[in-house]
């Protein structure tokens, strides 16, 4: 088939990939323009962008899809479908029905729970028990359109990080069968009562309060885990919390309960399993008390 790709993230490179070794040719990369980073403030393409240019596809960045131009741009490239992951752009009705088979989106949840931009952080942080990814046909609402494919996995102790990964791979793979069988899938419209909502994360809800029971605090951990990280201070200085467990103690929310730097919470307590101080590299517990040891009855903020 002859496919538009849009897409911008990390998140995206698995289903660019899959669509060429699948024999499909990819007749241009649509991704957000460049970003200025570094010291240098030197432009840096999304890695999209710097898989297409890998890849010898062409990419195009438009700032946005809404007028004429670009538009007809879109159109004269006569593709059969595009398939969009992770993109950052709104497409407007004109997009959307420029292609043969109009445009298939890689979605991060399982359709219509976590419609939004942060769908792999707030299952984890709702403490649901599995996600996954949905195929489904855009319109111009917000994750709204007609479901064809999905794939769940547990989440069972993963960080978003982690799940970040494997729902990057099982998208790509569903795109890919999807495309396969796409002259007999049955598109099937979301259930709008069921719908719930994943805002893009603020970095003010990273900060960790130690007056909420353990176990929700130890979802937000992963859910945060590692872009924003959830943090706290201790001493002035301020420490990233990677990943935690639940602990079966009590005590003051906040205060450090014994040398293994256990924090009693509103209920049970969170013990670091890795964790990071600013402007230092990620650690073990271990690692990290070696330089930094525990002061039972410390109080953190």
């Amino acid at each position: 088939m002859r496919i538009i790709f849009m897409g911008t993230p990390e998140f995206a490179v698995p289903t660019l990939n899959a669509l060429l070794e699948a024999g499909h040719e990819v007749v241009a990369v649509y991704s957000q323009p460049p970003s200025r980073a570094g010291r240098g403030k030197q432009e840096r393409p999304s890695p999209v962008h710097a898989r297409a240019l890998e890849l010898g596809v062409e990419v195009r960045h438009p700032t946005s899809l809404k007028g004429e131009d670009e538009q007809a741009a879109f159109a004269a490239l006569e593709a059969d479908v595009a398939v969009v992951a992770a993109y950052g752009l709104l497409l407007p009705q004109a997009v959307l029905d420029a292609p043969k088979h109009g445009c298939l989106n890689v979605h991060g949840s399982l359709l219509p729970r976590w419609r939004g931009a942060a769908p792999i952080h707030r299952a984890i942080e709702a403490g649901d028990e599995r996600t996954g990814v949905t195929i489904m046909k855009m319109e111009l609402g917000l994750d709204t359109g007609p479901m064809l494919m999905k794939a769940a996995t547990p989440i069972d102790s993963k960080t978003t990080g982690e799940l970040h990964d494997e729902l990057a791979e099982l998208g790509a793979g569903l795109m890919v069968e999807a495309l396969a069988a796409l002259p007999t899938l049955q598109a099937k419209p979301q259930d709008d009562a069921l719908a719930t909502y994943a805002p893009k994360i603020d970095k003010a809800e990273a900060r960790l309060d130690f007056t909420k029971p353990a176990d929700v605090l130890e979802r937000e951990v992963r859910a945060f885990s590692p872009f924003p990280g959830s943090w706290f201070e201790l001493d002035g200085a301020r420490i990233k919390l990677l990943r935690a467990q639940v602990i079966d103690a009590v005590g003051e929310p906040g205060v450090v309960l014994d040398d293994s730097f256990t924090i009693a919470c509103g209920d049970r307590a969170l013990r670091p399993i890795r964790l990071q101080r600013a402007g230092k590299p990620a650690m073990t517990l271990d690692d990290f008390l070696r330089g930094n040891p525990s002061q039972e009855g410390a109080r953190t903020q």
